[in-house]
């Protein structure tokens, strides 16, 4: 069988990176920008960062700003009756997950209006035409849309978020500023931190994994390990190091898939709209313990990328340890709740185990499970 890598076609990193958009956009031949951007950012002037550079050029947009934290179908909706209004031929996404998924999903159903209907995007979409071109700017250093072939929508009648994966909607062009990343408070800042390493340790142990794919996720957990407390406390080191970091992990996880820590996560939020970095940390080191049986000799690597020391000398179940403790000493060290006593209700268990299960990711796990097994995972963190 065949391992395929999909990747931008082009990606600018580092402070600054912001600036090299006009260059790319003319030489591109693009008209009008659609800019897909959240309330707070705009609020904030986090977007403005962006739109300034695009009038110092002399480049005509629009904003969109219809977007939730966890994108609905009826965000995606309106975006698509507002691109098509617009006169906008590409679309620059300004944001997390939130702006970019809804900006994939926008830019997939213009370019294949046969799948109008956003259900129907579900799982591995037969799409037949590449989205509008997208210029994905992160402002949070997580979700690591900007390089990935997935995208992540709330179904709010039925409870539920739905995975998407197309390769057609991977964006052209990804600018990994971290001067995007410097207005995060604190709690933003952990909470996709903890999402971009769970998307480093699960994609390495995922049964997708292969060679190419644990050398991105090797390097992510290290640079994740590394430089998360320092972006929490805001240092342009820790900020740089996470943007890098998220990104690679993204290079590798898109191409391989995750496992049950985010179809879990994913019912939390469909459910309570929990953040999903958070959910993903809460749930990370006991689904990492659950996984271990499966996984061979590669908790050792995770704990050696972590910074543990001496792990050459430990025997199997010591590094296993290892890299759990480790994973659980970040996720404290820099404020995530530990259990999920605060957030899931005792009625909700079904259900929500249910919708983990019927998740995309959850075929990836390294260990086979169950809606049985999902519950009592849920159960052991009440």
């Amino acid at each position: 069988m065949a391992n395929r890598i999909v990747l931008n076609e082009t990606s600018y990193h580092g402070a600054g990176a912001v600036r090299e958009i006009p260059g790319e956009v003319k030489a591109r031949g693009f008209q009008k920008a659609f800019v897909c951007s959240d309330p707070d950012l705009l609020k904030f002037g986090v977007t403005k960062k962006v739109t300034d550079v695009l009038e110092e050029a002399g480049l005509a947009y629009e904003i969109y700003s219809d977007i939730k934290p966890n994108p609905t179908i009826e965000n995606v909706q309106s975006g698509v009756a507002s691109f098509q209004a617009s006169g906008a031929d590409y679309i620059i996404a300004i944001g997390g997950g939130s702006s970019m998924d809804t900006a994939k999903a926008v830019g997939i159903i213009i370019a294949n209006p046969e799948f109008a209907d956003v259900r129907s995007l579900e799982g591995v979409a037969p799409t037949k035409k590449p989205s509008v071109p997208i210029i994905a700017v992160p402002t949070t250093a997580g979700t690591a849309a900007e390089v990935t072939i997935n995208y992540v929508i709330t179904d709010v009648e039925k409870k539920r978020k739905f995975v998407c994966v197309d390769v057609h909607d991977i964006p052209v062009l990804a600018v990994i500023d971290p001067d995007m990343m410097s207005s995060m408070p604190k709690g933003l800042t952990a909470a996709t931190g903890m999402d971009a390493l769970t998307h480093a340790i699960e994609g390495y142990i995922t049964k997708g994994a292969w060679e190419m794919t644990d050398m991105f996720h090797l390097k992510a957990i290290e640079i994740i390990s590394k430089n998360l407390r320092g972006a929490v406390d805001n240092t342009p080191e820790g900020r740089e190091g996470m943007a890098l970091g998220q990104y690679v992990a993204g290079m590798g996880f898109s191409n391989v898939g995750l496992g049950i820590v985010h179809s879990m996560a994913h019912s939390l939020g469909a459910v309570y709209d929990t953040p999903h970095g958070v959910g993903n940390a809460i749930l990370l080191p006991t689904v990492m313990e659950y996984n271990a049986p499966c996984t061979g000799e590669k908790y050792r690597e995770i704990a050696r990328a972590m910074g543990v020391l001496n792990v050459d000398a430990m025997t199997q179940e010591e590094y296993r340890r290892a890299a759990v403790d480790a994973v659980k000493q970040l996720s404290r060290d820099v404020g995530i709740p530990a259990d999920l006593k605060e957030i899931v209700k005792e009625e909700d268990l079904d259900f929500l185990s249910e919708s983990a299960f019927a998740d995309a990711c959850r075929p990836g796990n390294p260990r086979d499970t169950s809606v049985e097994e999902i519950r009592g995972l849920y159960q052991s963190l009440m």
